[in-house]
């Protein structure tokens, strides 16, 4: 199946869920994972943290017969061993300290729905043996009864664990690994998807430059687009997502090389899995690694973000000294402690994956690695730009004026209506001369 023969189904697919990808294995995983929706087969997903394995499980629910009723997500490696059968199976009254009423417990809450168990190589070996009996009968049995109950439970798991070798160590039971495992599908990592990774820092980059209001976005030189896809990702999507929105905030509008990305650590051929190494007196770490461009840069960003602040003190002062009112040397202050850079509060990544799995055709979502598509092939994300359709810059530019009206013209007031810094509020009065 060629990158830009996508049918029309799995296109659908990729524009509910916000997907972006090409790759064959990311066409192939969606194709797979419809197949299975009309099937009650459980289904394994694995791949390494920030592939985005979530997605899968919610296009099988939303494709099945099971749609209109709960789909229940859960992460098994967030809840304690010690209540972890409650909360997947129930409880009784009075079963344990603290049980001060009865508990339906997932299983039972999603009867007749999907449940999506993430993580699920972290559950303790007593929690598999009571979900293997559920896989093989659909019954289970509640903490603190012998009662056993049934429910009609569709499962789905995910993991990043090594199941085989978990296996081999006595940390998962062989039995409900063949169990969870009707259908496999195997998400591969960001580093093996090719020029998807670049479709996806285009998307992330569009996203935060509207979120932050930033007038453009930034965008890859042809030798940046080559560092980001030789890149090794060992975060995958999710570490992709959080750099964008670094470079995004710290380089407004700039052409991105692959000089740039060095200073955020993307270097084409790098990205080990994340350790904290300690340095020595001459900024190395004990893997020999030279910090001081790190370093270097920090330093600079430091300076780069005390200079705006100064540019913002005299802006203010100007206006003052055009005011009546005399200016207070506590209102400087006051403002110093408020034009901190903006809160950065990260979002969930809307990309998918990619899998392998055991039927015809199969395997892979969500975001994946395609050829660098020629100038006349589909760009995704110049879709997504044409069919939004909005002029950012004068939409803010009118919300700016409309804010400063209705607050007669109290720049504070102002920014805290719009959900923006003084700062920047000062700064895009000045870019758009507003009076």
């Amino acid at each position: 199946m060629q990158p830009h023969m996508i049918p029309e189904h799995i296109q659908d697919i990729k524009t509910r869920y916000g997907i972006v990808g090409r790759d064959e294995k990311l066409i192939l995983a969606l194709d797979t994972a419809i197949q299975v929706a009309k099937t009650d087969l459980s289904v394994l997903i694995q791949g390494e943290s920030g592939v985005g394995k979530e997605i899968i499980p919610r296009v099988i629910h939303d494709c099945s017969l099971r749609k209109n009723k709960r789909y229940i997500a859960i992460n098994c490696g967030s809840i304690p061993e010690g209540t972890i059968d409650s909360e997947l199976f129930g409880h009784e009254k009075g079963s344990y300290t603290g049980a001060i009423g009865e508990r339906d417990g997932y299983f039972g809450a999603a009867d007749g729905g999907t449940l999506f168990l993430d993580e699920v190589g972290e559950l303790p070996m007593t929690t598999q043996a009571r979900l293997l009996r559920v896989l093989e009968t659909g019954e289970y049995i509640r903490v603190g009864s012998d009662t056993p109950r049934r429910t009609n439970v569709r499962i789905v798991a995910a993991t990043n664990v090594d199941i085989p070798q978990a296996i081999k160590e006595g940390r998962f039971r062989e039995d409900l690994y063949y169990r969870l495992c009707s259908i496999n599908i195997l998400m591969p990592p960001l580093r093996d998807r090719g020029y998807d990774a670049v479709l996806l820092f285009k998307l992330f980059a569009m996203n935060t430059a509207s979120k932050y209001h930033i007038l453009e976005p930034v965008r890859l030189s042809e030798d940046g687009e080559q560092a980001v896809m030789a890149y090794k990702w060992p975060g995958n999507v999710r570490q992709l997502k959080n750099i964008v929105e670094q470079i995004s905030i710290l380089e407004q509008g700039a052409q991105i090389n692959s000089e740039v990305l060095s200073r955020y650590g993307i270097i084409a051929g790098q990205g080990e899995k994340y350790a904290i190494q300690p340095t020595n007196r001459h900024g190395k770490d004990e893997s020999g690694r030279d910090w001081a461009n790190e370093i270097s840069w920090l330093a600079s960003a430091v300076m780069k973000l005390r200079a705006e602040v100064d540019e913002l003190k005299s802006i203010i002062l100007s206006d003052h000294k055009s005011s009546s009112a005399p200016l207070q040397l506590q209102d400087l202050s006051t403002l110093e402690q408020t034009i901190e850079p903006e809160e950065y509060i990260p979002a969930t990544p809307i990309v998918p994956p990619a899998p392998k799995v055991n039927i015809q055709p199969s395997s892979s979502p969500e975001v994946i690695v395609p050829p660098i598509p020629s100038s006349h092939e589909y760009d995704e994300i110049e879709i997504l730009k044409e069919e939004s359709n909005l002029n950012i810059v004068d939409q803010e530019k009118q919300n700016i004026i409309r804010a400063l009206h209705q607050c007669k013209n109290s720049k504070r007031m102002a920014a805290k209506m719009l959900g923006i810094s003084e700062r920047t509020l000062y700064r895009r009065i000045k870019d758009y001369d507003i009076e």
